[in-house]
């Protein structure tokens, strides 16, 4: 790492808090290193209060990217020049490109979800997704899958002080896309979700339910609910076989890990950075196999 940085490498970085477990730096800079791009990639560990702060740094320094992670997403929003269509809507972003000085956010969150699908052949224009969730990153999906065209999307989410939220993020689907058709349910009505999955092409647990220390539990209670035609998404990486997703392979379900995701969303952000592709495969063989 050290032998190729020189007077001229640019530099490009991480802010949220905590930053010491991610894995951006390590993806980030083998990337560089193997198609030979003169940038290094550093966390910085930054809290909201320090937002404004750290983007008049990135301005300073000229840097030429910059990725966002919590709690900083939705502050970051506030001192962007240019907001591309799903940050907008959403109101939060992941990855800053800082284009000949003018700030641009984007949020690749939902772009790593919709890539990953299509890394597996699966294509989502006018099919029907039900999704459980209504965080940034469920947030990110759905708003995404509907920018790419989702003909239908059935949402179920807690009932708690954010179910409004996700009513909110419904409705900003239905203004930017009206031909989407969206619904809102309480996330503890099976029968409900049994409907919806019955004629769903596409469902997808975007909550943190199988992630440790909840690695035993799914969303989806009754496997049953699950039929070979069903495509079934964990945005969970960890472990890499949910319960969710081992259930649904028992029942000849076309099963997708949130692996794939973690990485198409880093390599959506790569290729704003730098015009190229992330060597995606390579990557996911060092850091997932």
């Amino acid at each position: 790492m050290e032998m190729r940085i020189s007077g001229k490498t640019g530099l490009m970085g991480l802010i949220g808090s905590p930053v010491g477990h991610s894995g951006s730096p390590a993806m980030y800079n083998y990337s560089f290193k193997k198609l030979g791009l003169d940038y290094a990639y550093l966390a910085f560990d930054i809290g909201v209060d320090e937002v404004k702060q750290a983007i008049d740094a990135m301005k300073t320094l000229r840097m030429r990217g910059c990725n966002v992670t919590m709690p900083c997403k939705n502050e970051v929003a506030n001192y962007m020049d240019e907001l591309s269509p799903a940050a907008r809507i959403i109101g939060a972003v992941n990855t800053i490109v800082n284009e000949d000085g003018k700030l641009v956010g984007h949020i690749t969150d939902g772009q790593g979800f919709v890539d990953n699908l299509w890394d597996y052949g699966v294509e989502i224009a006018g099919k029907k997704i039900t999704i459980c969730g209504g965080g940034g990153a469920a947030t990110a999906i759905q708003v995404q899958c509907a920018l790419e065209g989702v003909g239908e999307i059935s949402i179920f989410n807690i009932k708690d002080a954010f179910f409004e939220r996700t009513q909110l993020t419904a409705e900003k689907i239905r203004q930017e896309r009206p031909d989407c058709i969206v619904h809102v349910f309480d996330i503890a009505d099976m029968e409900k979700m049994k409907e919806e999955m019955a004629s769903s092409d596409i469902f997808a647990n975007a909550t943190i339910v199988g992630m440790k220390p909840m690695d035993q539990e799914s969303v989806v209670k009754d496997p049953s609910m699950f039929r070979k035609d069903l495509v079934v998404v964990d945005a969970v990486y960890n472990p890499k076989e949910t319960k969710l997703l081992k259930e649904a392979k028992e029942a000849g379900c076309t099963c997708i890990s949130g692996q794939g995701m973690l990485v198409w969303q880093g390599a959506a952000a790569f290729q704003l950075y730098t015009g190229q592709k992330m060597p995606v495969e390579d990557v996911k063989k060092l850091f997932f196999q």
